[in-house]
């Protein structure tokens, strides 16, 4: 018999709200490489243009899965947004399966 223990928690860096320029300190990447993966989709700020772009956690984290496969694996621009929407789904399948495993098939 498998006991499982249901652990829940906020993460922090979900509720912060970081400018361009904070998000390129945080993850040592340059404001116009930013830029460019705003413009391809591979980040979804808030806000209108450049100086009212809010970023938040789980932006950070996503620039800094991006920062890593750019630079390991010399992926570009668009390719990167497709590694990325890949991950996502994966992600996401992996929840449905772990949903699925506790008995609740809705999706």
């Amino acid at each position: 018999m498998t006991n499982i223990t249901w652990i829940e928690g906020a993460i922090v860096e979900n509720d912060i709200h970081m400018s361009i320029v904070e998000l390129s300190q945080a993850t040592s990447t340059s404001e116009d490489l930013i830029m460019a993966w705003v413009r391809e989709g591979v980040l979804s700020p808030t806000g209108s243009s450049p100086q009212d772009w809010r970023f938040s956690g789980d932006a950070l984290s996503r620039t800094k899965t991006a920062v890593r496969l750019s630079r390991d694996l010399e992926i570009n621009t668009p390719g990167l947004a497709l590694a990325l929407q890949l991950l996502d789904q994966i992600s996401d399948l992996r929840a449905q399966l772990v949903r699925i495993g506790n008995g609740d098939s809705q999706t």
